[in-house]
């Protein structure tokens, strides 16, 4: 199914990104607030509205004020989201913080529900609930001490898997009653709007001019590259959100910490200088046991 292509490239471009990120973060922005990542994907989206502009003149008017409002409050709850995942990044390991990802297709499940009325037959959820069970399989880290229960991480997180939720379900009414393309450029415009407010604390741009400064050609090639990856992923899964129940498509997109090792195991393979992951028999058995759990729910879901 052509909607099953388009919600899989989210999860499969933002685990690239995520590579990114980590190379980006590693490399350039250690000693900046992670906030300011989140300018460059809001420059991205500024550089993307006179192309839509351009190809789609009548339909971005054709929202009314009301609308172009509620549209632009989705791409603001968006990078919201984002920035609670990155202030939970910043003191949590990237496998502590991944699993509470499932989140977002439950809350997705409920606002589509009670909002647009949408349900799933039992083949669906039973399909629904093996991706975010694959997925958690995958997150899964063994050998280690056991830790207590993290207030803040689970706040944090569930804070962002509701944001991305409520922001696919406005972004997925105004994308049918409206027009995808008119929806998309009103919320970029909701995600600029978010990175001028980031822009006008001094402290942030401060850090931003001076990681420009000492990296300049570097940084905006490896940056603009991982941003453009990032916005096709948003793309095609806000896309796919026109043709499948929005718990659905987020459960899929969930699946971005399966590909995230799948490509970090090929990393270490080929390019062992930019990632390196763990390649034990156990480590490999659990993400191939993870990927067939996936792999089943997918089918389900899709027949």
């Amino acid at each position: 199914m052509s909607w099953l292509f388009f919600a899989f490239s989210g999860p499969v471009l933002w685990a690239i990104s995520t590579h990114f990120d980590k190379y980006l973060v590693e490399k350039y922005f250690k000693q900046s607030d992670v906030a300011v990542l989140l300018l460059f994907t809001a420059f991205i989206g500024v550089l993307t509205l006179p192309v839509i502009a351009f190809c789609e003149p009548a339909a971005i008017v054709s929202p009314g004020a009301g609308s172009i409002a509620l549209i632009m409050l989705s791409g603001i709850l968006y990078m919201g989201a984002m920035l609670f995942y990155l202030r939970a990044l910043q003191s949590e390991e990237a496998s502590a913080v991944s699993p509470f990802f499932q989140a977002a297709p439950l809350f997705g499940y409920v606002l589509a529900y009670f909002s647009l009325g949408e349900t799933l037959s039992v083949q669906q959820m039973t399909g629904g609930a093996l991706i975010v069970a694959g997925t958690l399989i995958v997150s899964i880290r063994f050998g280690r001490n056991v830790r207590v229960f993290k207030v803040r991480l689970a706040i944090l997180m569930l804070a962002c898997g509701f944001a991305l939720a409520l922001s696919g379900l406005i972004f997925k009414i105004f994308a049918i009653r409206v027009e995808f393309w008119a929806t998309t450029f009103w919320m970029f415009v909701g995600e600029a709007i978010f990175g001028a407010a980031l822009l006008s604390i001094g402290s942030y741009r401060r850090q931003l001019v001076a990681v420009l400064r000492a990296n300049t050609t570097a940084l905006l090639t490896v940056s603009g590259s991982n941003e453009l990856i990032n916005l096709g992923g948003t793309v095609g899964s806000r896309y796919a959100l026109m043709f499948a129940p929005l718990s659905i498509v987020q459960a899929i997109g969930s699946t971005t910490t399966l590909f995230v090792f799948a490509f970090g195991v090929a990393f270490s393979v080929f390019f062992p200088r930019f990632a390196r992951e763990t390649l034990s028999v156990r480590e490999l058995a659990q993400k191939k046991t993870a990927a067939l759990v996936v792999a089943v729910g997918v089918a389900l879901v899709t027949h």
